[in-house]
């Protein structure tokens, strides 16, 4: 099945590798029995449907999430069912590839026109005058 996350970019579900783990937290006596905590593995290096750009910025933004073989692990364990810890996870790594498919505008580099810094030391100056008039001579 194909996960469309933008209208340009969709990732295959079996790329998604899921594990299910015994988590901490809310759930009472039900915690100890049953492994609700999800473990989701994408290998981002090896996914052949987004571009070497989107991976590159998704790597930079998964930071110590991804491994050194390019794998990104996300652990959910928010909630205190699995199906809802599964969604979240899936949830959080789709969010990461949105923010990556927007790729980055570079500021190009502007210089000030002539007039415009006349105009700022022409600020300056009258700002000077003022604070010059507010001082009290000693004579």
């Amino acid at each position: 099945m194909f996960i469309q996350i933008t209208p340009q970019l969709g990732i295959d579900d079996a790329e998604l590798h899921e594990t299910f783990i015994a988590a901490s937290g809310p759930g009472g006596q039900n915690v100890n029995k049953v492994a609700t905590a999800v473990q989701l593995r994408f290998d981002l290096l090896h996914c052949p449907s987004l571009p070497d750009g989107v991976k590159a910025r998704i790597q930079t933004l998964a930071g110590r999430r991804c491994t050194q073989d390019g794998v990104i692990v996300i652990t959910a364990n928010r909630f205190r069912t699995q199906g809802q810890n599964r969604d979240d996870a899936r949830e959080r790594l789709f969010a990461m590839i949105r923010a990556a498919a927007i790729a980055p505008v570079f500021r190009k580099p502007t210089r000030p026109t002539k007039a415009s810094k006349t105009r700022r030391l022409e600020a300056k100056s009258a700002r000077s005058e003022i604070k010059k008039l507010r001082q009290v001579k000693d004579e």
